[in-house]
């Protein structure tokens, strides 16, 4: 009687492992077969199937959240299901992100919260919005010291150290005029960004990353274009250093001053927004 139990528990057993196993091989079919999905999508759209995840979305302390609403014009200008959204991503920045303060400076609410909105904000149309390149921020109270040149700088990124460095100063001037095309906080984080699309291989650094190069080919292929873009002296001469500055600088013009952009260059203000996977600029 006995042996006859320890059979049908080996086979329960059997029956079990095997309904185990096959309900892994499934998933993985499933998993497969999305991602094949998704990539035929994002290869023929060039964005992502979605951004926004299902889920528990984080909520700032009524503090940050004051902040967010008082001093950050982006965030008003979004829809309350997208300004939910966005209230999310700015907490797990903040929550993923250590941020350090140098020369006595005492990291604030405020820093916390205007940094990672900007962060937030040109990731907005990303499904990762971390930038995992930058893992630390240290805020300066002025322009510093770089070690790397041996001058003084208003704001740089170290990708080996994984630090995005500010000086708080000149991130504030940033955002006193939102229509100069110039913005300390916008322009480094777009070289983090830029650097960790070509780290990175998700959904959104490959559109970035893909993008980019195609813009790349058009101004080459495109002798008259480059030649206006540089008469214009729309972008600042800065731009033209090379392509890294050329990146971060165009993407400052596309938040602060979208509708001229799109009006004097449409094929290069297309392509920004194709990076970016961006439905706000224009507002």
């Amino acid at each position: 009687m006995n042996y006859l139990i320890l059979i049908q528990d080996d086979a329960m057993a059997s029956k079990l492992i095997l309904g185990f196993l096959f309900a892994i091989l499934f998933y993985m079919m499933l998993h497969y077969a999305f991602k094949m999905y998704e990539m035929t999508y994002v290869m023929k759209n060039k964005k992502p199937l979605y951004r926004h995840g299902i889920g528990w979305l984080r909520k700032l302390p009524d503090t940050q959240k004051k902040l967010l609403h008082q001093e950050f014009s982006f965030f008003r200008k979004l829809k309350e299901k997208e300004q939910r959204y966005f209230e999310h991503r700015v907490a797990s920045f903040i929550k993923d992100k250590t941020f350090i303060g140098r020369e006595g400076l005492n990291v604030t609410d405020e820093m916390r919260v205007l940094i990672s909105a900007t962060a937030v904000m040109l990731t907005f149309g990303f499904r990762d919005f971390y930038i995992g390149l930058v893992g630390k921020i240290f805020i300066y109270p002025d322009q510093f010291f770089s070690n790397a040149n041996g001058e003084y700088h208003k704001g740089e990124l170290n990708p080996k150290l994984g630090a995005l460095v500010i000086s708080w100063k000149h991130f504030l001037e940033g955002y006193d005029i939102e229509n100069d095309n110039l913005n300390l906080g916008i322009h480094e984080f777009a070289h983090a960004i830029h650097l960790n699309s070509l780290k990175e291989r998700d959904v959104s650094s490959t559109i970035f990353s893909d993008s980019f190069r195609e813009l790349t080919e058009l101004l080459s292929n495109e002798k008259s274009l480059r030649e206006r873009l540089i008469e214009s002296q729309y972008f600042r001469e800065y731009a033209y250093t090379n392509q890294y500055e050329f990146i971060a600088v165009i993407i400052e013009t596309f938040i602060e001053t979208p509708h001229e952009f799109r009006s004097q260059f449409p094929q290069v203000y297309n392509k920004t927004k194709q990076m970016l996977n961006f439905g706000f600029a224009g507002y």
